[in-house]
């Protein structure tokens, strides 16, 4: 089994935990109240800069042409993710420029950014993986749960065979650049229980069943 294929798996329990989270089930049925995906949106559009800019840092410390190549093309998969958000943004009437971050999306961006711009490029993806792996798997197993058309547009993006890729490709990455060992373990974990830690920081009202730490 590939490094990417063993970190998932040994984090199976948190992403199940975020599948069955009340943010994504509302998100699936349609339930989950406007004013709290929009809080969402706004966090995840400030995250989402963070992430453009881990993405930057690891192109730059990339030790050679393929890998500079790679995270060019993933930098730019995240500006359509952002788009995205200035739809919705647009939409509601979101000023995405006045976003204060939550305590939750603080602590995932300085860990990312801390991790991009101190660690190696290995550690970078082992940071990052979690965050596009586990989105694509939401959004396909939303997909495929017959989803209300509420949230049909965020469930379609990370649905998208193309964003299946863009993960594919940063796991590659961490397969090559990646090392098996304790450091790359707890990073992946770390980002794990940070993207749990997102969802119950954005509903914080639900019943949230919070996962392992």
């Amino acid at each position: 089994m590939s490094l990417a294929g063993a970190l998932w798996r040994d984090n199976a329990e948190l992403a199940a935990t975020a599948l069955a989270h009340p943010f994504v089930r509302g998100l699936a049925d349609g339930t989950l109240p406007a004013g709290v995906f929009a809080g969402y949106l706004a966090q995840d559009a400030f995250f989402l800069d963070s992430f453009a800019r881990a993405y930057a840092l690891a192109l730059a410390h990339s030790p050679d042409r393929a890998g500079l190549h790679a995270f060019a093309d993933l930098l730019a998969g995240v500006r359509e993710e952002l788009r995205l958000h200035a739809s919705y943004a647009r939409r509601w009437d979101i000023d995405l420029d006045r976003v204060e971050p939550l305590p939750a999306t603080s602590a995932y961006t300085d860990f990312l950014l801390a991790t991009a711009a101190l660690g190696d490029v290995g550690q970078t993806c082992a940071a990052m993986t979690p965050c596009m792996r586990l989105y694509a798997y939401l959004g396909q197993s939303l997909a495929g749960s017959q989803p209300s058309d509420r949230y049909h547009d965020w469930i379609a993006t990370y649905a998208d065979p193309g964003f299946e890729q863009l993960a594919a490709r940063l796991e590659g990455l961490l397969d090559t650049y990646g090392s098996p060992g304790p450091r790359t373990a707890t990073a992946y974990r770390r980002a794990m229980r940070l993207e749990v830690a997102f969802f119950d920081a954005a509903y914080p009202d639900a019943d949230a069943p919070h996962g392992p730490r």
